[in-house]
């Protein structure tokens, strides 16, 4: 229902996902950090490891997804809780944290990048598998998001180049 709300009112295909009690839009996420307050979900994000191809590059990577803050809590900081995770994430082991956000969410995410905690890759396409199979469809997609980075265990000049992205599986 979060979710659902969530989304929804940034488009009805966007909370469609999360209709009939669906609490995952792809991928069942591996970790999960989840945020109360007097009236209940105030955030929620979703982890999950999983190999990616940069390029010519295969990384893994902890991939950053379902990120969302309830609308009347928007504008007070909570994305920055991110931050807090950086022990979690450290022990997960993984070089790179790894998410993608609508250019819409530029503005959004790039407080986030202001002191280096992560870099947004523009000019980046990202391809994944569709999480559910129809006959009169592809089985992936391609889009062209911003892709946000946060350096864990290596240094943002580690990342590999390249111009596009494969999930090697469906968007978290």
């Amino acid at each position: 229902e979060f979710l659902r709300k969530t989304y929804g009112p940034t488009g009805a295909f966007n909370a469609k996902p999360f209709e009939g009690g669906r609490s995952w839009a792809g991928a069942r996420p591996e970790l999960r950090i989840i945020g109360y307050d007097a009236h209940g979900v105030a955030a929620h994000m979703g982890l999950l490891r999983r190999f990616i191809r940069v390029g010519d590059a295969d990384l893994l990577v902890a991939e950053l997804g379902l990120w969302g803050v309830r609308p009347d809590l928007e504008g007070l900081g909570l994305n920055h809780s991110m931050l807090v995770m950086y022990p979690v994430l450290q022990q997960l082991g993984v070089p790179f944290v790894f998410g993608t956000v609508r250019h819409a969410l530029h503005k959004l995410v790039g407080r986030l990048c202001r002191n280096g905690h992560a870099s947004i890759l523009a000019g980046v396409r990202v391809r994944s598998t569709l999480s559910d199979v129809y006959l009169n469809l592809p089985p992936t997609r391609t889009e062209d998001v911003l892709v946000v980075v946060f350096p864990i265990g290596r240094s943002m000049n580690e990342w590999p180049s390249g111009t596009l992205i494969e999930r090697n599986g469906p968007e978290l």
